[in-house]
């Protein structure tokens, strides 16, 4: 269970120091995979503050004649690229499946000691492709350049992206489409599904290689804990629950919570079929594919547990030697997530009224807007970001007798703060986002990069969600929601 010290790399051209810490692991866990090259590739997007973040050169990535290391027709150097096997539920039917798409070139280990996977998404086939072109579309791969850095400025742990860059090649899926490939960075790609697929291999040893990894790269203190996988279980349970909370308090609805994109870090992971709500509604579903509704933004709770229970059975045999008292420390643990997202749910949504203090009638007070809300088809955000600035612009939520009686009361649990008005509209201002990637808007984005080759309607909605607490700005273009006609009902994944 000690970590095994390694010999950092030595830093090489553009600021790479790239190591491999999950190719030391068993070689059934990953197979080699040589990006493929693209016909004629071209960056369309850098995230420079993101390079320097991480210690890379944004000029020397940012050169033409190295847009190579973006798309895979050259490594950057140290690379060693692989493709990583794990499995997963999805819409609850078990699969083995890897990266079919995506070829992690290394781990980049930072001016600030972290170790950060930089891996090419849609950079071509793997031995896990299943048949599919491992490829992606243009589209896909800005939006999730978008989404992901607006949930960075969020404050909401997630995985980012640090390039884009067109292949000079179409992607086949209803219609061509152009390909491109996006570089992401994450504090790893482990999932539940990668312990899954490790507990499915039938090899006990394997499974315990692949979670002392998981502990060792995100919970090293742990490491050395009496009951180490117990302790893994329990945290990772901690970290979900918390960034589930974090995505409803600002309206976001992931679309496809199946166990292979619940990140074992705690970062939203995977940003295909994934939107913000404009009108508040639990039911609300983005997905193209989920008709069940079975990943609607007021499910995520339910169906984080459920996945958590999927890593709760696959480490069982690590929990202890008797299956039954396995059983039942897994259930001890995962009994305790109800009480876990509840009390981080309630802390946020207390932060986004004003709350410093607990009373006992907090969540009804927080249920019965949730309620008008609803009744009203009133807009998420602009509702919490109109209290925050003591304005309300929906005529019709304002003018209703049940609003303000709410209001009434919401207006009387202030007053009986030690705190005044003054710091409650501060801390409201600090929680609840001014801005969020409208649905519309990042169509509207992504329409002209994909159909026109216009970059700038991104790189504005880009630098507009970079600021999303900046109250100071009006910019009625970008938070206003869309007029009924306008409105964005579904989203795609991309494969």
């Amino acid at each position: 269970m000690m970590p095994c010290p390694t010999s950092p790399p030595v830093p090489l051209a553009g600021g790479w120091r790239l190591d491999h810490s999950y190719s030391r692991l068993p070689a059934r866990c990953s197979a080699p995979a040589s990006p493929t090259p693209a016909a004629a590739p071209r960056r369309v997007v850098l995230n420079r503050p993101l390079a320097l973040e991480i210690g890379l050169d944004a000029d020397t990535l940012a050169r033409p004649e190295n847009v190579g290391w973006s798309t895979g027709n050259t490594l950057p150097p140290g690379a060693s690229p692989i493709a990583q096997a794990y499995a997963g539920h999805q819409f609850g039917r078990f699969t083995m499946l890897g990266d079919g798409r995506a070829i992690l070139l290394g781990e980049q280990l930072t001016p600030r000691g972290a170790r950060l996977d930089i891996q090419l998404k849609g950079a071509g086939r793997t031995p896990f492709s299943r048949g599919g072109d491992g490829r992606a579309a243009l589209g896909p791969m800005l939006r999730e350049h978008i989404i992901s850095e607006a949930m960075h400025a969020l404050g909401i742990p997630t995985t980012r992206s640090l390039a884009v860059a067109v292949t000079g090649e179409p992607v086949f899926r209803e219609t061509p489409l152009p390909g491109a490939v996006l570089t992401r960075v994450a504090t790893s790609h482990l999932r539940v599904g990668t312990i899954e697929w490790a507990a499915a291999t039938g090899e006990p040893d394997l499974l315990r290689a692949v979670a002392d990894h998981a502990l060792q790269r995100h919970y090293p203190e742990h490491l050395l804990a009496e009951r180490p996988y117990v302790a893994l279980l329990r945290a990772v349970l901690e970290r979900q629950a918390a960034l589930v909370a974090r995505w409803q308090h600002v309206g976001f609805v992931h679309g496809v919570m199946n166990t292979d994109n619940m990140a074992l870090s705690g970062e939203t992971i995977d940003y295909g079929p994934c939107a913000f709500m404009d009108a508040y509604h639990p039911g609300t579903v983005f997905s193209s594919i989920d008709h069940q509704g079975r990943y609607a933004y007021g499910n995520q709770p339910t169906i984080a547990h459920w996945d958590l229970s999927r890593l709760a059975s696959a480490l069982l045999p690590l929990l202890h030697t008797d299956e039954q008292a396995a059983v039942e420390i897994a259930d001890e643990v995962l009994g305790t997530f109800p009480e876990i997202f509840r009390g981080r749910w309630l802390a946020g949504m207390r932060s986004k009224l004003g709350l410093f203090d607990e009373e006992p009638g907090d969540a009804v007070l927080i249920e019965d807007l949730s309620a008008i809300l609803q009744e009203h088809g009133a807009d998420f955000t602009n509702t919490f970001r109109d209290l925050s600035g003591e304005t309300m612009t929906d005529a019709d939520l304002a003018a209703g007798r049940t609003f303000q009686a709410w209001r009434t009361r919401w207006q009387e649990r202030l007053a009986r703060q030690p705190r005044g008005l003054a710091d409650a509209l501060d801390l409201m201002r600090r929680t609840n986002p001014a801005f969020i990637p409208r649905n519309h808007k990042v169509e509207e984005a992504l329409a002209a990069a994909t159909m026109g080759g216009d970059l700038s309607v991104l790189e504005k909605l880009v630098a507009v969600l970079a600021k999303p607490f900046a109250y100071d700005r009006h910019l009625p273009e970008f938070s206003a929601p869309p007029v009924s006609d306008g409105r964005v009902y579904q989203t795609y994944c991309g494969t």
